[in-house]
């Protein structure tokens, strides 16, 4: 593990997400991370196309948690 050293307002905007999406500051930088190096090497795909595959890779039914 390794220190990284980012912007003053990149971090401010960081600890505010982190808060709205219930993440820890550091939960909420290495979610951006991965989403970005996802989108990078997956440049024909969609946030939504990205996250639902990674919902498939990790075998999570969101129809089971809405109740369908």
């Amino acid at each position: 593990m390794g220190i990284v050293k980012i912007d003053d307002q990149l971090h401010e905007e960081l600890r505010k997400a982190s808060t709205v999406m219930v993440r820890s500051i550091n939960a909420q930088a290495e979610y951006w991370i991965k989403i970005g190096m996802l989108a990078e090497a997956n440049p024909s795909m969609s946030f939504t196309d990205i996250i639902h595959e990674q919902m498939k890779q990790a075998d999570v039914d969101v129809r089971k948690v809405m109740g369908e």
